[in-house]
């Protein structure tokens, strides 16, 4: 008769899960107790099968990640780098994609993950109480990357400090006259609109502090794209009096406006400074100053901190920090004759 894990796990004096984590030769398991489980499933002959696996715990061995939307970079990276995280703990990876309310609606009002997945990754998405109450009825653990809860395990950053210290490095170099570009989030998105409201309160935080009244004809918000960034930047360039720089809620909108600017013929940042936030794969190719948040480790977080909570540990609630990362589309404005 085939040893059980269970077996193993009171021969070698570990949880169950231990047991699996070792033999899988995932991380966070010490060589020392890696090899007390090894020589105890050699002992007793245990070989692991990932169905008598399933069987023996209820588990699914398979983890959902929620996004509202896959063709965005932020999430495209931040899936990657969860799911390999979740991977390499030996877990499947189910992706939805709730892009409109109405699919939204569907997904937290029926059972679309009882028996198939163990847990859950939320990003961005603002779940409601009723809507982790649809999950934890559903023996789902819960983390969630761009929110908070109480009771469940979180990963953010302070965005409202972000966009404050954005502001800041632009007043430094001299700048006043500083617009908003920003991310439209308007009644029909399912986008979580918190973090990018963040940003914006941050901007008017700065400018407060700096003694400079606030102008609504400077925020300019539109849908997260180059050409969204693209026309917003248009529209300033038309206004009565023209800003000197603009701190952009995206480094996609900041590709957009770098690219008005240049069509008008300014020089970058001679004549107009751009702080972009993301730090892109492709900021350091244009060159753009921007506020990196450190976006692959947040999905790494993530994975952690629900793999933790399926290991019966408390979840945590995991800060990232957010730093200036200084190019060349930020400098002081040009001097008035």
């Amino acid at each position: 008769m085939t040893a059980s894990v269970e077996a193993v796990a009171a021969m070698a004096g570990v949880s169950v899960s231990t047991v699996s984590r070792a033999l899988r030769a995932v991380p966070g398991v010490s060589a020392t107790t890696r090899k007390r489980v090894q020589d105890a499933a050699r002992e007793l002959g245990y070989s692991a099968s990932p169905a008598a696996s399933r069987l023996a715990t209820g588990r699914t061995r398979a983890v959902g990640i929620v996004v509202p939307v896959l063709a965005k970079w932020f999430f495209g990276k931040v899936i990657s780098e969860a799911a390999r995280t979740l991977r390499e703990a030996g877990f499947d990876v189910l992706l939805f994609e709730l892009a409109t309310r109405a699919q939204r609606e569907r997904f937290f009002a029926g059972a679309q993950l009882h028996g198939r997945t163990d847990g859950v990754i939320i990003m961005a998405l603002q779940p409601t109480g009723d809507e982790l109450e649809s999950l934890v009825s559903q023996g789902q653990a819960v983390a969630l990357l761009g929110a908070e809860a109480p009771g469940i395990g979180s990963v953010s950053v302070d965005n409202f400090s972000a966009g404050r210290a954005a502001v800041r490095h632009l007043l430094n170099l001299g700048h006043e006259r500083i617009a908003f570009i920003g991310i439209r989030d308007d009644e029909r998105s399912n986008l979580g609109g918190v973090p990018p409201r963040q940003r914006l309160l941050g901007y008017r935080e700065a400018l407060s502090e700096a003694g400079l009244p606030e102008d609504s004809t400077l925020e300019q918000l539109d849908e997260n794209s180059v050409a969204g960034g693209a026309a917003a930047m248009s529209r300033l360039l038309v206004a009565e009096q023209v800003p000197t720089a603009a701190f952009v809620a995206s480094d996609e909108m900041a590709f957009g406006v770098l690219k008005i600017l240049r069509k008008a013929g300014l020089d970058i940042p001679r004549d107009f400074s751009v702080l972009g936030f993301d730090n892109h794969e492709l900021s350091d190719v244009v060159d753009l100053t921007t506020m990196d948040h450190e976006v692959a480790e947040q999905g790494q977080s993530a994975a952690r901190i629900l793999l933790d909570v399926l290991d019966g540990r408390a979840p945590a609630a995991l800060g990232h920090p957010v730093r200036l990362v200084v190019r060349g589309t930020t400098g002081p404005p040009r001097a008035l004759p």
